[in-house]
């Protein structure tokens, strides 16, 4: 590492930007220089706490020689000008979930990473939770046997008031629940068992059918080798629920929780014994949500040392492919392929 900090720009200071913004502030190697929101308060609460200037206009941020990283952490129709703006700038980028609206636009952004030859990495903080992260250790190093089920779910009752924000609005958000909570779920399957062949998907507005989004959604995908997933997500849940279980031909492994209202992580490791007994261990984390500064610093790491890193700009376009295949399936009422 040199003495250089890296200078980081967040657009966009929601819940999100301003959890990006505690994680750029916390790590040795980089500082908040600004914060830009259209709601200039909301960019001053952020450097209040954190450092650096507040402004309206992201491009002003871009503009800006002393910024190296950018995270964009807009609604959904802005991902993709704002990353592609800041990668022709000679900018590093983090770019929120989903990525981008669609998989044009998802393509588009990895394109012109590649061109100019910066990192971009796609916000799949989920990853980096303790549970899912041991327990895809686990699954890649064997102790479960070949993978044959997995089974995903994830929700909570909605954010308040939502519909009156942009996540309540088709053209800002791009989609409902599958899009906000579902894509980390897409990501995490595809990563412990990369892209399936066939998704078959439904979806559903049964709590707020006026709002024009999905509220919940279910799909099975299946791989060329049989595994099949199962993935469950919604925003009808009346208590927050996170879990993902991986079963092998030796064994299974379930994440749950993430902290706060999802309850404290834990990892649960069922084995069978040579006598054939099973085994079972469990493991609980920290209640606080570390996936944040976690993920902040494997892209410092990236970015300093070129060194390797998750949430890839493949990564997420696999994921948009697969989201887009959820909502076809679910539209026609059949089977698609990614």
């Amino acid at each position: 590492m040199s003495d250089h900090r890296y200078g980081v720009a967040v657009v966009g200071c929601g819940e999100v930007g301003a959890r990006r913004a505690a994680s750029a502030a916390a790590h040795p190697w980089s500082e908040l220089r600004v914060a830009v929101d259209p709601d200039i308060v909301r960019a001053q609460a952020v450097t209040a706490r954190y450092g650096g200037e507040a402004v309206t206009a992201w491009s002003d941020a871009l503009a800006r020689d002393d910024v190296d990283v950018v995270v964009v952490a807009t609604p959904h129709l802005f991902l993709a000008e704002v990353a592609v703006a800041a990668l022709k700038a000679d900018k590093h980028v983090l770019v929120e979930t989903p990525m981008a609206r669609n998989v044009n636009e998802a393509v588009q952004i990895a394109g012109v990473a590649t061109r100019a030859q910066r990192v971009l990495k796609v916000g799949f903080n989920h990853r980096y939770h303790p549970g899912v992260a041991r327990a895809h250790g686990m699954a890649r190093g064997g102790v479960i046997g070949d993978l044959i089920q997995l089974r995903a779910r994830y929700g909570h009752a909605g954010r308040p008031g939502a519909e009156a924000t942009w996540r309540g609005n088709r053209e800002l958000a791009g989609g409902g629940m599958l899009t906000d909570l579902g894509i980390q779920l897409v990501d995490l399957v595809q990563w412990f068992a990369g892209e399936p062949e066939e998704v078959f998907a439904w979806t559903q507005s049964a709590a707020r059918p006026g709002a024009g989004l999905e509220d919940g959604a279910f799909a099975l995908l299946r791989w060329p080798e049989g595994l099949v997933a199962q993935l469950q997500t919604s925003w009808t849940e009346l208590r927050p629920h996170f879990s993902l279980e991986v079963v092998g031909k030796e064994g299974c492994i379930t994440a749950e929780g993430l902290g706060g209202g999802f309850g404290a992580p834990s990892l649960t490791v069922v084995r069978r014994r040579l006598d054939g007994r099973l085994f079972t261990e469990r493991t609980t984390f920290d209640e606080d949500d570390a996936s944040w500064t976690d993920e902040w610093a494997e892209l410092m790491r990236a970015v300093d040392e070129g060194a390797p890193m998750g949430g890839t700009a493949s990564d997420g376009v696999t994921a948009i492919s697969l989201l887009d295949a959820m909502y076809r399936s679910a539209n026609a009422g059949q089977v698609t392929n990614p």
